[in-house]
C-alpha cells in the first residue's frame, strides 16, 4: 500500500502501512522523518544476524527483526555503505514491546546520525542492564529462561533459620561479576549497613599526611575513632570480610566512602586517601554509617552479597522469596554518542522515544569516593560528547548507580523532554562540564523540559537533581525535582568573580521540593555559583527543605553569584530560610513569596564593597517566633524597596533587632575605597526599605499553603504582580500530571533529641 502523506500544523505525519508474513503493522512517524528513509525493526524474538526490514519473523526466507539497538545500529551502517541508504536520509528503529538484556552500551558516532530509535505504537519496551536472580518455576540445578530471553542456571532461594533467605550466584564465586545494588519486585533494596535508622557520630578524627609522599600530593592517613557501643558493630569480623565493610561519612554538603582497617585497640577505623579540605571536614560527632557485613543484615529490606557468591536478603513483611523478581545490575552504561569535536565532525539528529532503560550498576573502586559536591566526578547512563540536534523523549531511566543523563562535552541543541528518570544512585541530568577552556569544547543550548526527576542520591547523596556547570544558553523548565538529599537545581562552578561560561541560563516553571531530607547541610532549592550574566530564575515553586544542620534554603546564592534575576518564585517550609545570599554581586530578587521558614526568613552572609543585591516587590510572611533578618545586613550594601513584611504569629518584625522606623532610616553605605572615577552609586545614602510595609498580606489560606493574594492586600499597592505559581511543574496529559504528584513524602524522621 503506498505511503499517504498528510500535512497538518506545518508537520508531515507519514502513514506507513507495512504486510509481513500476512500480518499489517501500522506506525506514526512525526517530524523529519521522510518517505525516502528505511524502517527497521527490534524485538525481543529477533536476532541480530536478520535484516531487521521485517517486524516478524518471516517463515519462508528466515529473516526478521532485529534483538538489540546496537544490531540495528549495524544493519543501519550495512545499509549506508551498501547504497541503500544515504547519510542524508532517515533511518528510524521502531522497538516492539518486550525486554531486552544490554550488556554493553550503544555507541553512536559521526557516522550513525540521522537515526529515530523508538518504541513501536503502544509498545513500552524495557531495555535491562541487570539479571535476574532465582527464579520460582525451577528447582536448583535447572536451567530456565528468563524475561529478558537468556537461559541461565539457577539455584533456587532458600529460607535459613534466621529468616534470612539466600542463594549462590555462581558467577559471583568464580570471580566474574560483582554488585552493589540489588532491586526486589522493583525496589531499591537496602545493602546491610548499621545503623538501620539515621547514624552514629565520629568521637573524634586526626589525620596524617604519608611519609614519603610529595609536598604536591594531598595523600594522607585518617583515623576516625569511634564509640565503644558503635565499634561493637564490627566485632567478629574477619580480615577478609573487614575489606568489604565501606565507611561512609556525610560532612556538610558532602560524602565520602572509604574502605577500612581496624585498630581494634583504640576502637577505630583507618583509611587512606586525599586529605581533608578545611571547608568540609570530618570532625567530632561528624554522623557516619557502616555499611556492606553479613552481620549488619538485620532489618527487612536489607541485603548482602559474600564473595563466594552467596546472596542473602532479608524480605519485607509482604515479598515471597519463591514469586520475587530479584534482579541485579551488570552493565554500567547503555547509550554513548561521542562525535569528534576536534575535528568539527559531530553525532547529529539522533532521537531516542519511548524507550525505558534500567538497571546499571556503580562499584566502588578501590580508593573509594572522594567527597565532591554535586557528585561531579560520576558519569551517566546516557551520556553524549559531540552530540548535535539529539532527542531523548519519553523516556524512563531508572534503578541505576549514577547519573541519567549527561550532555557533557561539545554539545548544542540537546533536548530531554516527558522522562521519567527516577531511583537513581546520583543525580538526574547534568549539562555541561565542571571546566570548558576552548569553545570546541563547549556545551550549551540544552533544553530539560516537563520531566519528573526523583528519588535520588541513594549512593551519592551529594547528587543534585538538575546541574549545570561551564554551559551558556541552556533552558530548565516545568521540571518536577524531587526527593533528594541535596540540592535540587545547581547552576554555575565558579567560586568567586572570575569570568564564567555559564551565562543566560533560564530555570523557569520547576517544582522542587523535599530535599536535604534530615541527611546533609548547606543547600538550595536553586543554587547557583559565580558570575552568570543574562540568567534568570523565574515562576518556580520551592518547598520542604531540610537540612542535618544549616543550610536548607530556597533560593541560594552561593560564593561570586552575579548578575542573576530571580523573579516570580514562591517558596516556603524551608529550614534555614526562603533566601541566602553569601557573597555575590548586583543579584535581583523581585516579586517573590518567601514564606513560613523556620529558623530565619532571609539570611545574607558577607557584604562586599560593591551592591550585592536588590532585593524589592518581594512578600515575606511567616508564623513563628524566628528572626525576619540574619547575617549581615547590617553593612549597608544591598537595596531593599517596597516589600511586605508580616508575622502571623503575633511576634514583632525587627530589622537586626532594630525596629522597622530605625531601619528605614539607617542610610546606605558608600563604597571604600570609591569607585575608580570617585563617583558613588546614586543609591549610596539612601534609606533602607524604602516604600516597604508591616502589613498582613491577605493570603487566601496561608495555612493550607495557598499564597494567591485576596483583592485588597496590601502587597498589590506596592507594585507586587501576582503570578500563578500552580503552572509550576509537568504540563500535558492529565496521566503525566497525575503520575508527578503520585509520590506521597512521609515528614523527614528527626533523631532522638534532635529538633529542626
Amino acid at each position: 500500500m503506498p505511503n499517504v502523506i498528510v500535512m497538518a500544523m506545518s508537520r508531515v505525519k507519514i502513514f506507513r502501512r507495512l504486510t509481513v508474513s500476512g500480518g499489517v503493522w501500522l506506525a506514526l512517524t512525526l517530524g523529519w522523518s521522510t518517505a525516502a528513509g528505511m524502517d527497521f525493526f527490534i524485538a525481543p524474538d529477533g536476532y541480530d544476524s536478520w535484516s531487521g526490514t521485517m517486524a516478524r519473523s518471516g517463515s519462508k526466507d528466515g529473516d526478521g527483526p532485529l534483538a538489540s539497538l546496537t544490531g540495528a545500529r549495524d544493519a543501519i551502517r550495512q545499509a549506508r555503505a551498501e547504497s541503500r541508504l544515504a547519510r542524508s536520509e532517515m533511518a528510524r528503529v521502531v522497538v516492539a514491546d518486550g525486554y531486552y538484556r544490554m550488556t554493553e552500551p550503544l555507541e553512536l558516532g559521526e557516522a550513525d546520525g540521522n537515526v529515530s530509535y523508538e518504541a513501536a505504537a503502544g509498545a513500552r519496551p524495557v531495555f535491562s542492564g541487570g539479571k535476574l536472580i532465582g527464579n520460582k518455576l525451577v528447582t536448583a540445578g535447572e536451567v530456565y529462561r528468563d524475561r529478558l530471553g537468556e537461559d541461565i542456571p539457577v539455584s533456587k532461594w532458600q529460607r535459613g533459620a534466621d529468616g534470612v533467605w539466600w542463594i549462590k550466584v555462581p558467577e559471583v564465586a568464580a570471580g566474574k561479576w560483582y554488585f552493589e545494588q540489588l532491586w526486589v519486585n522493583g525496589r531499591r533494596a537496602t545493602r546491610a549497613r548499621t545503623p538501620n535508622e539515621f547514624w552514629f557520630h565520629l568521637r573524634d578524627v586526626a589525620e596524617e599526611k604519608i611519609a614519603g609522599t610529595a609536598d604536591r600530593d594531598r595523600r594522607g592517613r585518617r583515623t576516625a575513632l569511634l564509640r565503644d557501643a558503635d565499634f561493637a558493630a564490627l566485632d567478629g569480623l574477619a580480615d577478609d570480610e573487614l575489606r568489604d565493610v565501606n565507611l561512609v561519612v556525610y560532612h556538610n554538603w558532602d560524602v565520602t566512602r572509604r574502605f577500612v582497617t581496624v585498630d581494634r585497640q583504640r576502637h577505630a577505623v583507618i583509611t587512606e586517601g586525599e586529605m581533608m579540605w578545611p571547608w568540609s571536614p570530618w570532625k567530632k560527632d561528624t554522623p557516619f554509617i557502616l555499611e556492606n557485613a553479613r552481620q549488619f543484615l538485620d532489618a527487612p529490606g536489607e541485603w548482602f552479597l559474600a564473595r563466594d557468591g552467596t546472596l542473602s536478603y532479608l524480605p519485607l513483611p509482604d515479598e515471597d522469596m519463591v514469586s520475587a523478581e530479584v534482579v541485579a545490575p551488570v552493565a554500567g552504561k547503555f547509550i554513548a554518542i561521542g562525535g569528534d569535536p576536534t575535528a568539527g565532525r559531530f553525532a547529529e539528529h539522533i532521537t531516542f522515544k519511548g524507550l525505558t532503560f534500567e538497571h546499571a550498576q556503580w562499584l566502588t573502586p578501590p580508593q573509594g569516593f572522594e567527597p565532591a559536591q554535586a557528585a561531579a566526578p560520576i558519569g551517566a547512563v546516557i551520556e553524549f560528547n559531540g552530540a548535535r540536534g539529539v532527542t531523548v523523549s519519553d523516556c524512563v531511566v531508572r534503578h541505576i548507580g549514577t547519573y541519567a543523563v549527561w550532555a557533557r562535552r561539545a554539545c548544542r541543541e540537546v533536548t530531554v523532554s516527558e522522562c521519567l528518570l527516577e531511583d537513581l544512585g546520583a543525580g538526574g541530568v547534568r549539562i555541561g562540564e565542571t571546566e570548558a577552556p576552548e569553545d570546541w569544547m563547549l556545551t550549551g543550548g540544552v533544553v530539560v523540559d516537563n520531566n519528573i526527576i526523583r528519588g535520588g542520591g541513594h549512593i551519592f547523596p551529594c547528587a543534585v537533581g538538575v546541574w549545570i556547570g561551564a554551559s551558556p544558553d541552556n533552558k530548565i523548565t516545568h521540571n518536577e525535582i524531587a526527593d533528594w538529599y541535596y540540592t535540587g537545581i545547581s547552576v554555575g562552578w565558579r567560586w568567586g568573580y572570575a569570568a564564567s561560561r555559564c551565562q543566560r541560563n533560564e530555570v523557569a516553571f520547576n517544582r522542587v521540593h523535599h530535599l536535604g531530607k534530615g541527611l546533609l547541610s548547606d543547600m538550595g532549592g536553586i543554587y547557583t555559583l559565580g558570575p552568570q550574566p543574562g540568567t534568570t530564575v523565574h515562576d518556580n515553586v520551592f518547598f520542604d527543605i531540610h537540612s542535618y544542620a544549616y543550610g536548607g534554603w530556597g533560593i541560594y546564592p552561593d560564593e561570586g553569584s552575579a548578575g542573576i534575576v530571580f523573579e516570580n518564585n514562591l517558596v516556603y517550609d524551608t529550614k534555614s530560610g526562603g533566601f541566602h545570599q553569601h557573597y555575590g554581586r548586583e543579584n535581583v530578587l523581585r516579586n517573590n513569596i518567601f514564606a513560613a521558614a523556620r529558623e530565619q526568613q532571609l539570611q545574607f552572609t558577607r557584604s562586599e564593597n560593591h551592591l550585592s543585591f536588590t532585593f524589592e516587590k518581594n512578600i515575606v510572611w511567616w508564623d513563628n517566633a524566628s528572626p525576619l533578618l540574619a547575617g549581615d545586613w547590617g553593612n549597608g550594601r544591598e537595596i531593599m524597596r517596597d516589600n511586605c513584611y508580616w508575622n502571623a504569629g503575633g511576634q514583632p518584625v525587627k530589622f537586626i533587632n532594630k525596629p522597622f522606623a530605625e531601619w528605614q532610616a539607617l542610610p546606605l553605605r558608600a563604597l571604600n575605597p570609591a569607585p575608580a572615577d570617585g563617583q558613588q552609586p546614586p543609591w549610596v545614602g539612601q534609606g533602607r526599605d524604602s516604600g516597604s510595609v508591616i502589613a498582613d498580606p491577605l493570603f487566601v489560606d496561608a495555612a493550607a499553603r495557598d499564597f494567591r493574594l485576596r483583592p485588597d492586600s496590601p502587597a498589590l499597592k506596592l507594585g507586587f504582580k501576582p503570578f500563578d505559581y500552580t503552572r509550576a511543574g509537568v504540563y500535558g496529559a492529565a496521566a503525566w500530571r497525575a503520575k508527578a504528584l503520585s509520590v506521597t513524602y512521609p515528614p523527614v524522621p528527626l533523631p532522638p533529641g534532635k529538633k529542626f
